[in-house]
């Protein structure tokens, strides 16, 4: 609507001022802070993991939760070619998009069937903790079956469609367990994680163990992420491999890359044709 005449331009211009309001940074000609630390006392002395905790949440974590963070975002930077997002950035790649539009043509893709799993995880352990809260007597039963009512069969985070035991998933673990040992984390959701793999191997009668997903839902639940941030510090993680494989496919050179080799044909499932005679 159009300013109002009667409006003061000092209190235009306050108003102007305040129409992006944030607690993050603070920047004046000269000046750069962050969370209120000036940049320049952060820039040599903390590292990646440190600036994302301190901007995500605000304060500066202690080295103990950093490391256990930066265990994560290690962990999940990768998964191959194959994956969706990994073959999409290399295939825009090979249509001549620049790597911004390879990165963001990747990244858009990383929704709720592949990206989404260690959110979704999240607030499936967020729910099992606060039933224990309630003290249900079966707190990890309930959960689950609340969670499928409402989001199907399929529990995220558990089990593997290429590894029967994810490599990287026992290390995180044993990385949680050292910090619950010292104190850094209650190891509350690592205890939760490794229930829903009990549950679920009575339900199925076969070991369904944690993934990436699963296990860094249980890292991030315990350094006190909501389950929103569970998802884009996933894509943090996955960035890095995507633009790593989008730079190797720059580097090959070659152009308009399909999905598949030339050589494999696709399955036609349409109507035979053919001149009526």
């Amino acid at each position: 609507m159009p300013a109002s005449q009667d409006t003061p331009d000092d209190d235009r211009i306050d108003q102007a001022s305040r129409w992006w309001s944030t607690g993050i940074i603070d920047i004046e000609p000269g000046k750069i802070g962050i969370r209120g630390y000036p940049i320049q006392d952060l820039i040599g002395h903390i590292g990646y993991a440190q600036m994302v905790w301190l901007m995500l949440l605000g304060e500066m974590p202690g080295d103990a939760q950093a490391r256990l963070l930066e265990a994560a975002l290690v962990a999940a930077v990768d998964h191959g070619p194959h994956a969706p997002s990994i073959a999409i950035a290399r295939m825009a790649v090979s249509c001549g998009l620049d790597l911004n539009g390879a990165v963001g043509s990747a990244v858009n893709v990383l929704g709720d069937v592949h990206g989404g799993a260690g959110q979704q995880c999240m607030m499936l352990y967020r729910l099992c903790r606060t039933l224990q809260g309630r003290g249900v007597a079966d707190p990890i039963g309930q959960a689950l079956q609340e969670y499928r009512a409402q989001h199907g069969r399929i529990v995220p985070g558990f089990g593997h469609r290429f590894h029967p035991r994810d490599p990287r998933a026992a290390r995180l673990l044993a990385l949680v367990d050292e910090a619950a040992a010292a104190g850094v984390v209650s190891g509350d959701y690592a205890a939760i994680g490794r229930g829903i793999e009990q549950a679920l191997e009575a339900e199925k009668g076969r070991h369904l163990p944690m993934n990436i997903d699963g296990v860094t839902a249980v890292i991030y639940a315990e350094l006190g992420f909501e389950p929103e941030l569970g998802r884009g510090l996933f894509l943090l993680s996955r960035s890095v491999g995507i633009l790593a494989h989008a730079w190797e496919q720059h580097q090959e050179g070659r152009r308009i890359k399909g999905p598949m080799p030339p050589s494999i044909p696709y399955t036609y499932t349409g109507p035979k044709t053919g001149i009526a005679k």
